[in-house]
């Protein structure tokens, strides 16, 4: 299904990024990350490229790195995001400088590396497969995160109007929605927020009972970029437990 696949993973090199990376390579995909900062335990062949996403001339370079490594790009999944502590700021007293960069990298990132793929899928034919990395936020506002709910749902309508100006070149452009995923990045994420001043008043719960696991949304992004979701673009599948079914 992914046999002779290139996928290019913003962020790729930690947490949800880093089980997308780990899904879809034991699937036959290569691998291309994108990150801002060196990582380890990198699935074996992955091609490394340190960069900022906010820059548009530095994913200009990375992707033509890519195609220069590989030959193609068929597969772009939009995850870098400033999420977590780095993301918490209390509406009264978020600084323009914590916005630009909050929307600098989760929409103005996102929407750089959309375009230099897409353009590079139009050009070599045969259609291709773009995924943004939502999230739950995008739907139901979290207290001290204004900036990056508003960004989070930017990335959820992003897609639907990129699927419907590239659906003529076969590309296809979903999002996915985490609900409340263990990484290292939101670990303690409660209690950052309580620390933050949050009341807490606006937590929900995980009907399923646990925190969910980076691989599985892996496996909602390998299903989206496959042959099995031919049908599927323009929406966002949420992967998130049950958080938002109440």
């Amino acid at each position: 299904m992914f046999e002779g696949k290139v996928a290019l993973i913003t962020g790729g090199g930690t947490g949800i990024g880093l089980g997308i990376a780990r899904v879809l390579a034991s699937r036959g995909v290569k691998i291309a990350i994108v990150q801002n900062r060196a990582c380890e335990d990198l699935p074996e062949g992955a091609l490394f490229l340190e960069a900022d996403i906010a820059d548009p001339e530095a994913v200009a370079r990375v992707t033509d790195r890519v195609v220069s490594h590989f030959g193609r790009l068929d597969i772009a999944v939009n995850n870098a995001a400033l999420t977590g502590k780095p993301a918490v700021a209390p509406f009264l007293e978020c600084t323009p400088g914590q916005l630009d960069r909050i929307v600098d990298v989760n929409l103005k990132g996102t929407y750089y590396v959309s375009q230099y793929a897409a353009r590079q899928m139009v050009k070599q034919g045969g259609g291709g497969a773009i995924v943004h990395i939502a999230s739950v936020g995008a739907f139901a506002a979290q207290e001290h995160a204004s900036a990056y709910c508003a960004t989070k749902a930017a990335v959820a309508a992003l897609a639907q109007a990129m699927a419907i100006e590239l659906a003529p070149h076969g590309i296809r452009v979903n999002a996915v929605a985490p609900g409340d995923i263990y990484t290292n990045a939101n670990a303690a994420i409660v209690d950052d927020l309580k620390q933050g001043g949050a009341t807490g008043r606006f937590l929900r719960t995980t009907p399923l009972g646990r925190r969910g696991t980076p691989e599985e949304i892996g496996h909602a992004v390998a299903f989206l970029a496959s042959d099995e979701a031919s049908f599927i673009t323009g929406t966002t599948l949420l992967v998130d437990g049950g958080f938002l079914a109440y």
